[in-house]
């Protein structure tokens, strides 16, 4: 899987710019703020439907313009493809894959794939339960359709849900509404625990191993799946986990009627990370926590390619620079077999651990 080339038009501080990649190695070198990270972004775009940075997508679009266009040339199952999609300021996208219309953006993933990797998501460990869900969810919606549409069903009844517990002291007629939005969200949050479980079996195995070789043998990691506690067995039939969700909705009616807010559900899911035994969000240092984390990003990848055979678009933004020459070591040693893209600021650093193709950004437009 590769993407040959990229088009480019008035997409974040890009004019006009088409460039051929290498089917390697790629960096991206330039200055702070010139443009490295929107190729990365708009690359990202193509393969799910959404930008890793922007809330709306207005936002991709130049300043002083109405819209942009990203299209991408891609080679994947021995095939080619062409993604071009196309955003509004005023009206909604459009998307097509060959020239057919796209009917959901899931399709995306199912030419493309790609595993992006910034300096923030260093802290994955150190951060609340949030940023790992979000690392669940944007690896599950590339891998598995269904995940992706689960998962936009459960955001949209528990948008609902928490906004009928919002108004019903005022209106307490839509108290009488819950019933439905419950069921709904048992059904869909089965399917989310289902798909994060195995996901979770897969990661667990997958990242102690690569952060076993990075410490040098020294730390073992360990990864646990939390979700809701009335579940017994993530693993079970989706019948049984429906059941035991609606049980604890139950359990917790009165307390969301008094909180007005949605308490019960795998919108609070979690993974559990202990280095050497001990759980690493309060006792690893700095340096074991982003071992652990690029652990997380290079096992996402060989998830990718154990399901699909394929090895997904690695995107490496500024992360070299935030690591020890160790760890560098330990990441470029890893990332053959692949097309991967490298962002960096110097040239210099990379020209004795990496060779491949090396595009200069500037303003906007690479040299």
């Amino acid at each position: 899987m590769r993407i040959n080339r990229l088009t480019l038009q008035n997409f974040r501080n890009y004019e006009e710019q088409s460039v051929a990649f290498a089917p390697d190695s790629n960096v991206i070198v330039g200055e702070n703020a010139q443009g490295k990270t929107n190729l990365l972004e708009a690359i990202v775009y193509l393969s799910c439907g959404h930008s890793n940075r922007a809330r709306a997508d207005r936002e991709l679009i130049r300043f002083g313009e109405k819209e942009t266009r990203i299209v991408g040339e891609i080679d994947s199952r021995d095939r080619l493809f062409s993604i071009d999609i196309s955003l509004f300021s005023e009206r909604r996208r459009h998307i097509q894959i060959n020239k057919v219309p796209a009917k959901r953006t899931s399709e995306l993933s199912g030419v493309l794939g790609t595993v992006f990797f910034c300096p923030e998501d260093l802290t994955l460990i150190r951060d609340g339960a949030a940023a790992r869900r979000r690392f669940m969810d944007q690896s599950l919606s590339q891998l598995r359709p269904r995940y992706a549409a689960a998962l936009s069903e459960y955001n949209r009844l528990y948008e609902h849900k928490t906004r009928i517990l919002r108004d019903s002291e005022e209106h307490p007629a839509l108290r009488d509404t819950l019933p439905e939005f419950n069921e709904g969200l048992a059904i869909a949050g089965a399917v989310l625990i289902h798909y994060r479980a195995r996901f979770c079996a897969r990661l667990a195995e997958y990242a102690a191993a690569s952060h076993l070789e990075c410490s040098g043998g020294r730390e073992r990691l360990n990864l646990r799946y939390e979700t809701v506690k009335s579940i017994t067995d993530p693993f079970a039939e989706q019948g049984v986990l429906i059941e035991q969700l609606l049980a604890h909705q139950r359990a917790h009616e009165q307390a969301e009627y008094a909180s007005r807010l949605c308490l019960s559900g795998p919108h609070k899911d979690d993974i559990a990370v202990e280095i050497g035994g001990e759980n690493a969000r309060q006792f690893s240092s700095q340096g074991q926590t982003r071992t652990a984390a690029l652990a997380f990003k290079l096992a996402e990848r060989d998830i990718y390619q154990e399901i699909t055979g394929q090895s997904p678009i690695l995107l490496l933004d500024d992360v070299l620079s935030e690591l020890d020459p160790k760890r560098q070591e330990f990441v470029l040693n890893r990332i053959g077999g692949g097309q991967v893209f490298i962002t960096c600021c110097e040239e210099d650093r990379l020209g004795s651990l990496l060779a491949g193709k090396v595009l200069h950004v500037e303003n906007g437009r690479v040299l």
